[in-house]
């Protein structure tokens, strides 16, 4: 595992709870994840992905799969970060 977290913070002052993580990646460069909680699923979802300050929208599977060459399930996981 290449990533280190590094700083969370939980926020529940919205409708929709949010997980904001900042992790520590390769070559000191930064992942920042900002989690949605969804009422319907009942579960948490990427809602902001951003690497090395460029924003990937929510799409967080690229940056497991090419950095840390895992699927988006076992890199949170292996972080012990539960999403539903």
């Amino acid at each position: 595992m290449l990533t280190k977290i590094r700083k969370i913070k939980f926020e529940t002052e919205r409708k929709n709870p949010l997980y904001k993580v900042i992790m520590e990646c390769p070559e000191g460069k930064e992942l920042y994840v900002k989690f949605d909680y969804t009422y319907a699923t009942n579960n948490f979802w990427p809602l902001q992905v951003n690497y090395n300050k460029k924003n990937y929208g929510a799409k967080l599977a690229w940056y497991t799969r090419e950095v840390e060459d895992m699927t988006v399930e076992v890199f949170l996981e292996t972080k012990n970060i539960t999403l539903n």
